[in-house]
């Protein structure tokens, strides 16, 4: 430890290191339940690039694993510490380098938070679109981790879609740049993409090239009542299937409702089992909340009210946005599932879900970026109940094991970290597995980057 301590502030300020044990104990996880999380040797706050690359130096001269971290928001455990460790938080890396309107870029620091870049680059006339429902607390640089998404996904994709380029710094300490700023690139293999969903196990994201869009017009939302998920997710197959975009295309079901009521008092209809957001931020966008009403009716809605105006659809977008938080009222602690599925098989999902709810006897409440078929079933339980964590467990993996059969994904947003690595061999196969590890050892052969997370 005091060799650790020495080297490392031969090259950091004093308060970039915090070694008291009661305070480097608040950065051991993030946010996700039944991951582990050991006891970090100390917790580094670099504020530039070049300490950044003194922290890995020290940390391959010594050998000693690293766990990059963000603003802890992670629902996978990729976050969590492990005993012994340097946790590398890059939180005061927090500027806005540059912002090009010509260009239509933002180069940032990995520690912006989101809403803060997004309200930032809106007073340029830009848009950032990837929004996590954590935006207001996440940072670009675990967005960039776990390749993060958003409610406005089914329109505008996901955050691997608006990174062009990237200041990463390897295990080694090297300083690598990857990508490009130009609208048009192919020089080389997609090195950017690569660390895009990496979770901190092949490098240190120290800045990041952004891709921006012209700012949209202010969209309107319309919120449809549905007598079951099914048709709910009927409605969603004939919106799509009919050629519209929405700007964002959201499911909640009716535990989820009310819990946001309970919370904040919204007046959701608690009546309904499931309640559809759409939005648009087309030119006109009451005559595509008028066609999407119909088609919503004819799947079976019984009520169809457009917002008015946007204050009252950022009122139902807030709704939405504190559906997790709310769910978390329900009982002492909540596993969030993160299961993309084809929108074609949405409502055998839900159905499934439901089904898997009754089994275990517990409360499932699902909310769900419907548009891209991503649902987040938050599975409910008391850990102070030992059977109930039992089963909230065993929930949580037929959860995954019915989204694989249904042709999806284990997690479409959240990441592998220590949650789901068991299941990422299941999905990939093999020979793909294989091919990982080995890319994992070209960039990290020493294995000190979040070892124990992804694999």
């Amino acid at each position: 430890m005091d060799d650790l301590l020495e080297l490392l502030r031969a090259g950091l300020p004093a308060d970039a290191l915090i070694t008291d044990p009661d305070v480097t104990a608040s950065y051991a996880n993030d946010m996700a339940s039944f991951c582990e999380a050991g006891t970090p040797a100390v917790v580094a706050l670099p504020r530039t690039v070049e300490q950044v690359q003194h922290v890995m130096r020290t940390a391959t001269a010594l050998r000693l694993p690293v766990v990059p971290q963000g603003a802890r928001t992670g629902l996978s455990g990729a976050a969590n510490a492990i005993d012994g460790c340097i946790v590398l938080s890059l939180v005061k890396m927090d500027r806005i380098l540059e912002i090009s309107p010509v260009d239509r870029i933002a180069v940032v620091e990995p520690g912006v938070i989101n809403a803060v870049l997004s309200r930032a680059v809106d007073e340029h006339g830009l848009y950032y679109p990837p929004d996590p429902s954590s935006w207001e607390m996440c940072t670009i640089g675990g967005n960039i981790g776990t390749a993060s998404g958003g409610l406005c996904c089914v329109k505008y994709g996901v955050t691997a879609e608006y990174v062009l380029g990237l200041d990463v710094v390897l295990a080694d300490g090297r300083l690598l740049t990857t990508g490009r700023r130009t609208a048009k690139g192919v020089a080389g293999y997609d090195l950017t993409r690569l660390f895009v969903g990496s979770e901190g196990s092949l490098g240190i994201v120290v800045k990041a090239v952004l891709a921006l869009k012209p700012q949209p017009p202010r969209q309107l939302v319309l919120a449809a009542e549905f007598p079951s998920a099914s048709s709910a997710c009927d409605a969603v197959c004939r919106i799509m299937e009919r050629g519209h975009t929405p700007s964002l295309l959201e499911l909640m079901d009716r535990t989820t409702v009310q819990a946001v009521n309970r919370m904040a008092h919204m007046g959701l209809p608690e009546t309904t089992e499931a309640l559809l957001l759409a939005a648009f931020d087309t030119p006109d966008p009451s005559a595509d909340l008028a066609a999407v009403g119909e088609l919503c009716t004819a799947a079976g809605a019984t009520g169809v009210v457009p917002a008015e105006d946007a204050a009252e659809s950022e009122m139902l977008l807030q709704a939405r946005r504190m559906s997790l938080t709310a769910l978390e009222t329900v009982k002492p602690a909540t596993m969030i599932d993160d299961v993309c599925v084809p929108r074609s098989q949405l409502g055998a999902m839900l159905e499934g879900t439901a089904a898997v709810a009754e089994k275990h006897g517990l409360t499932i409440g699902v909310c769900a970026h419907a548009g891209d078929g991503n649902t987040h079933p938050v599975v409910c339980f008391d850990p102070a109940d030992a059977d109930e964590s039992r089963r909230a467990r065993e929930s949580f993996d037929e959860i995954m094991a019915l989204g694989l059969g249904l042709g999806g994904t284990i997690t479409g947003e959240h990441g592998v970290g220590v949650l789901k690595k068991e299941w990422l061999a299941r999905e990939l196969g093999e020979v793909s597995v294989e091919l990982h590890r080995g890319i994992k050892q070209a960039f990290d052969p020493l294995g000190l980057l979040n070892p124990g997370k992804v694999f």
